[in-house]
């Protein structure tokens, strides 16, 4: 793998206490005005939050590394996670749960999977492709019709597993992957419930940026400044790298960029795939970043009825407009579920707040 050229990002607006910074975590400022308030976002970027268990573990389960192909041909790796209590002579319900944008399937989606599968599931975190261990070229691009076809084609792997009652099929999507969900659940019937936790419509926050707060001029002049990088890459051969969320914290960092940094820069939740560095890690390109901008996952969302939709959301994450959205275009049965005190990262690994029990409670109902 070529070595990731870290280009600083140009036309950011000097006064960081109202434009977030460029950052590749779950979300995507641009560069755009916040209107959000983050008074709860962590901005200890070394501290440890209370029952964080990013890389939680179960003598419970057994876990098996797996790969399958999706329909362009390129493998998807996964874990499959079984209940080591399971009888043999009876098949399971299965859930394939759908990591961070720009994250890897070890960074939240094995927790949530692992969980999921002591409580009676087969259970799958898949990395999207293009991320972690899975295929696709060149690393780190942005294709979300190929992410959403990720969660089909980890449909297809479960369903033909013997192990797996293939009528009882369901997914969650954490952060981007939420809306990666609901993209691929509108077209692929066999995802029987689908659940979403700090969901990020990866789409309208590219296009409109935090409570709609980028103009349509901005984003014409990101377009612009992605277009010329193109030619920039073109005539070089070489990608163009964003540094979106710095390995080391500026103190002057907002607290979105902090609450992520927490996560993703420290040994709560550090997870370099083999042949990155740290610094790789996410991180994307304005060039092919601008491609959110036709994404669309929440068009046509009400044909998913009558499958059941859960969004779960953290009630103080700067993320929660996108659930609300999501909600009120879906027909029923839905539900939207608040986590009292919990913003956007708090529920990637914070055991003592996600809640595992609404969880398990939607899928049997729904899986059973």
């Amino acid at each position: 793998m070529k070595e990731i050229e870290n280009v600083e990002p140009s036309g950011i607006d000097a006064d960081r206490r109202q434009v977030l910074k460029y950052m590749g975590s779950s979300a995507l400022a641009l560069g755009v005005m916040s209107t959000i308030p983050f008074a709860r976002a962590n901005t200890m970027s070394n501290e440890m939050p209370e029952g964080a268990n990013n890389f939680y573990t179960s003598d419970l389960v057994a876990v098996q590394k797996v790969n399958f192909p999706n329909q362009y041909g390129m493998k998807i790796v996964g874990n499959l996670i079984l209940p080591k209590n399971r009888d043999a002579s009876k098949k399971l319900p299965a859930i394939v749960v759908g990591h961070p944008m720009g994250a890897v399937k070890e960074q939240s989606a094995n927790l949530y999977a692992t969980k999921m599968a002591e409580q009676g599931f087969a259970a799958m975190a898949i990395d999207l492709p293009f991320w972690g261990e899975s295929e696709g070229a060149a690393r780190n691009a942005v294709a979300p019709d190929l992410y959403s076809e990720a969660f089909s084609a980890a449909v297809d792997y479960l369903g033909t597993h013997e192990a797996v009652d293939r009528a009882r099929i369901g997914g969650i999507g954490i952060c981007g992957s939420g809306g990666f969900i609901v993209s691929a659940a509108k077209i692929d019937p066999r995802l029987k419930a689908i659940a979403t936790v700090s969901m990020y419509d990866m789409g309208a926050v590219t296009r409109n940026g935090y409570g709609k707060s980028q103009t349509l001029a901005q984003r014409k002049d990101k377009l612009a400044q992605a277009a010329q990088l193109r030619y920039e890459e073109f005539t070089s051969g070489k990608r163009i790298f964003q540094n979106y969320l710095p390995v080391e914290l500026p103190a002057d960092a907002d607290p979105v960029t902090a609450m992520y940094h927490n996560f993703y820069r420290t040994k709560r939740g550090i997870a370099i795939p083999a042949g990155y560095t740290l610094e790789q890690t996410q991180n994307r390109t304005l060039a092919g970043e601008v491609k959110f901008m036709n994404f669309y996952p929440f068009n046509d969302i009400e044909t998913i009825s009558p499958r059941p939709l859960l969004f779960i959301a953290g009630d103080q994450a700067h993320s929660r407009e996108f659930s609300e959205d999501a909600y009120q275009r879906a027909a029923e049965p839905k539900e939207l579920h608040w986590v009292k005190g919990a913003n956007h990262v708090d529920l990637y690994d914070r055991v003592n707040l996600i809640p595992f029990a609404k969880l398990t409670d939607f899928f049997h109902k729904h899986l059973s």
